[in-house]
């Protein structure tokens, strides 16, 4: 998956491609061809950096509504050359995903377009997950023979059929094609279908991991055998240890913690620590001194699980170090610290955010803690990164915490976020936005008339504004 290009804030583009909510807005009073163009390049260029998380389809569905904007791009993207030789979903995932929110707004271009790629299509089992929630049943038959032709009747062609079957994540094309008048298709299908359950059930039955019986040796020489492999086994192996070991076992746990094997002294440190053994602490220090990289990393995981009083303690002591035990000591204190470490917390939000940028992993801990201490002198930091950071869940984040420290968070802010693309924001913006504001009253109005919005948000909105009031 290739790492998107994103845009400077300031610009439309950018806007767009982070999903805020001023992207909207300003493309709606942007001349209409630079507002398409810039809109077509987010839905067929991906600008998400998780795109299994983060939510742009409805978003860029509803700024297509609003521009009345034509679908040639879209469907050019999808049915040139490039749909055969670049199969990877996520080349075409969001602009099916769209095309299924237009489908439900009532577009029938919309429609037309996910049949026909689910007909000839690479990712054409998208495109029925998508179909599968909006099109009707005669819509759903049609489809039957040109899918099913996509497995020969061999062998090899049966069992793609049956893991096609067993992993749709929507079912109700197949649950009708197993009805389907047609012998050749209802044979098929239920065929299938009973090869699925099946296989599920032998995954059930399978089992790669410890057995009864095994030793505390066992476990960690199966958790390295899984490290010298690529898998990090040392949280399910810790697990196992909470069944193996008995309280004779602790000094060799101990002395793994110390000089194991990296495979063992990860599952050490995580089992010392998810059990608050006294020596946990000490003993994830050193291997944050003198550890590999894996079992920095473990040890560090590890002590961010803690919840002991004396952890938190260690945190204050730990947070001004220049590693990442001090990073981690200041997300406990974000978690888990009190008032008296609002200080210790801001500093390591500044730190993050002037070390590693506005889209560090650290970050998401660290605001919700700043907003959680309600730390007020924070706000120009968070206020920073909703504006410049690429995740638009973070900016939610940040979004949740200004909102507990930014008194002009209600008339700034919270406004743009009634367009934001996660419905959480547009939740966060319901509660808070302030209602003096034209647009605001206008925009919760539609929220709240809109049957692609979420329930939590149209809940939020019409706490505002009263279930009664009439759409716009």
């Amino acid at each position: 998956m290739f790492e998107p290009v994103i845009a400077p804030s300031g610009t439309l583009l950018g806007l767009l491609q982070r999903g805020r909510g001023d992207g909207t807005l300003h493309a709606l009073t942007a001349p209409r061809a630079e507002a398409l163009a810039a809109l077509n390049h987010c839905v067929l260029r991906d600008p998400r950096h998780d795109w299994q998380v983060e939510n742009r389809s409805l978003y860029y569905a509803r700024l297509y509504l609003d521009l009345h904007g034509e679908l040639d791009k879209i469907e050019a993207h999808l049915f040139g050359a490039e749909d055969v030789l670049d199969t990877d979903e996520c080349r075409t995932g969001l602009a099916l995903a769209v095309l299924g929110h237009l489908a439900s707004y009532g577009r029938h271009d919309a429609l037309e377009l996910l049949r026909r790629y689910a007909a000839v299509g690479t990712n054409w089992a998208w495109a029925l997950d998508e179909l599968a929630l909006r099109d009707d049943d005669a819509g759903l038959r049609a489809l039957a023979v040109p899918v099913l032709a996509r497995f020969p009747s061999d062998a090899e062609g049966e069992a793609e059929l049956a893991v096609a079957v067993r992993d749709a994540f929507e079912p109700r094309p197949w649950r009708l094609w197993a009805d389907d008048p047609r012998a050749s298709v209802a044979t098929r299908v239920r065929a299938a279908q009973e090869t699925g359950s099946f296989d599920r059930w032998q995954r059930q039955l399978r089992s790669h991991g410890p057995r009864p019986g095994w030793s505390v040796q066992a476990v960690f020489d199966w958790a390295q055998q899984g490290l010298e492999r690529g898998a990090a086994l040392h949280v399910p192996a810790a697990r196992c240890l909470t069944a193996v070991a008995g309280p004779e076992d602790r000094p060799q746990i101990i002395e793994a913690a110390r000089f194991g094997s990296d495979g063992a002294r990860c599952t050490a440190l995580r089992f010392l620590a998810d059990g608050n053994d006294p020596d946990a602490l000490d003993l994830i220090e050193g291997a944050v001194s003198t550890g590999s990289a894996p079992v920095v990393d473990a040890a560090v995981d590890a002590f961010e699980r803690m919840r002991s009083v004396a952890a938190v303690d260690r945190a204050r002591g730990w947070a001004r170090r220049p590693d990442a035990l001090g990073a981690a000591a200041g997300r406990m204190l974000a978690c888990r610290g009190g008032a008296q470490d609002s200080d210790l917390v801001l500093a390591a939000l500044r730190e993050a955010v002037r070390g590693e940028g506005p889209d560090a992993p650290t970050l998401w801990t660290l605001v919700d803690g700043t907003g959680r201490l309600g730390i007020a002198c924070a706000a120009p930091v968070l206020r920073h990164i909703y504006r410049e950071t690429a995740s638009s869940h973070l900016r939610g984040r940040a979004a949740r915490a200004l909102a507990a420290t930014d008194p002009s968070f209600p008339s700034g802010f919270a406004v743009e976020c009634l367009w934001d693309c996660e419905e959480s924001t547009r939740e966060i913006a319901a509660r808070h936005a302030e209602t003096g504001d034209t647009r605001v009253v206008e925009r919760l109005r539609r929220l709240a008339a809109d049957p692609a919005e979420e329930a939590e948000v149209q809940t939020a909105v019409r706490s505002r504004i009263g279930p009664d009031t009439p759409a716009v």
